[in-house]
């Protein structure tokens, strides 16, 4: 099993890349974790601009794609639960789906080509959060998904 976090910016806060180490520990235990980080262009205040940025990061991102099942995370995708995605992954695995790569935007979000492209879209919330905290709940996510699919406590 292999997850790749593929994502519009570095992570600069210590407090984030603490979580994000911590979180890719724990999941190591249960999964290989390859983090790609595409750069982050400064916003452009005209809307034409802004959708250009968003289209080059979405290219970016998408030349990071290794080839396998991809799920873009944006709030216009299917909101699950905790168990709801673990039931989801499971089905995945079982199906012979061991590398999911998970497309994380920036400021912007992603772009339209790249939800279209994508396997699946997921949602984390209706709520916008920084891009930095959404790598973190997807990795804290994926960690808790797999310790509900091995009965291990942790998501009570």
């Amino acid at each position: 099993m292999h997850f790749f976090i593929i994502s519009v910016g570095q992570m600069k806060e210590p407090f984030y890349l603490a979580a994000q180490e911590e979180y890719c520990k724990r999941l190591s235990r249960y999964a290989q974790v390859t983090i790609h980080e595409v750069a982050d262009d400064p916003i452009p205040r005209g809307e034409k601009d802004r959708l250009y940025v968003k289209e080059r990061q979405g290219e970016r991102l998408l030349k990071k794609a290794p080839g396998c099942f991809s799920v873009a995370v944006d709030p216009r995708g299917k909101a699950l639960s905790s168990e709801e995605l673990a039931s989801w992954m499971g089905e995945q695995f079982n199906s012979g789906r061991g590398d999911i790569a998970f497309f994380l935007g920036g400021t912007l979000g992603l772009p339209d080509f790249v939800l279209r492209q994508a396997d699946y879209i997921l949602s984390l919330s209706r709520l916008t959060f920084p891009h930095q905290l959404a790598r973190v709940i997807v990795l804290e996510q994926l960690y808790r998904a797999l310790r509900i699919l091995n009965n291990e406590p942790y998501h009570y």
